[in-house]
């Protein structure tokens, strides 16, 4: 049986990752699946942990990424099925309330692990570990997740980052949750941060949304949000 560390670079994942090496469980491999739409301080983040675990543990974190892009997906990938059947990308991720369609997390990194695991392992054949905290109970589905074995919540697995060196250069002093950067399911306080300190990405976001067939935001298209933004304080929602 192999273990396997599903390692995203967030903070639950990271804390995950550390506190397992610490505690010397086996890890037979390490994978973070690469959208490609991560913040460059996401990357560079990834780069400091690889570099530590090497030193400290001769852990290796193996990088894997769809062969189609982000980009494909979401402007040219041709729907075989539904109401869009014929046409050209799936757009933004779509929300209803607290849930939505996630094509890009289903495609880029849920189906892109379990073909890479069953095909280099067996199905069966490995154990998956998780970077979900304590206090999100409502995320487990089949695998193992030992955060919430150990009790760790988010807050808790923030800081056993931050007690090891690792700060994101504060991207989780800027935002709730250090998705892609340009993920329509942030809040709107995020999007202002993402307009304020991010420019070149905020640049790229009315480029994609331009291109995409359904606008950012059932509420707001890039560039009314840039309007609203430009004429409005501080958000709240």
């Amino acid at each position: 049986m192999k273990h396997i560390v599903s390692f995203s670079g967030g903070k639950d994942s990271t804390a995950m990752l550390l506190k397992m090496l610490e505690d010397n469980w086996k890890i037979d491999e390490i994978i973070f699946c690469d959208t490609g739409k991560e913040f460059p301080d996401m990357y560079e983040h990834i780069r400091q942990v690889q570099n530590y675990i090497v030193r400290n543990y001769g852990k290796e974190i193996v990088t894997i990424q769809s062969r189609k892009s982000f980009d494909y997906y979401m402007f040219d990938h041709i729907k075989t099925r539904g109401k869009n059947k014929g046409k050209k990308g799936y757009g933004w991720a779509i929300k209803f309330g607290k849930k939505g369609i996630r094509w890009c997390t289903s495609y880029l990194k849920e189906s892109l692990m379990d073909r890479y695991l069953k095909q280099k392992y067996g199905k069966g054949n490995y154990t998956e570990y998780i970077g979900i905290a304590y206090d999100e109970p409502g995320r487990v589905k089949d695998k193992r997740y030992p955060l919430i074995e150990y009790e760790m919540t988010e807050a808790e697995c923030l800081q056993f980052c931050y007690d090891r060196g690792f700060t994101w250069n504060g991207l989780y002093e800027k935002f709730d949750r250090v998705s892609c950067w340009c993920c329509p399911f942030k809040r709107l306080k995020e999007l202002k941060v993402l307009y304020l300190e991010f420019p070149e990405l905020w640049q790229k976001l009315k480029e994609m949304d331009k291109k995409a067939y359904n606008q950012f935001r059932v509420d707001y298209s890039v560039e009314q949000l840039e309007e609203k933004l430009k004429k409005e304080g501080d958000y709240n929602e």
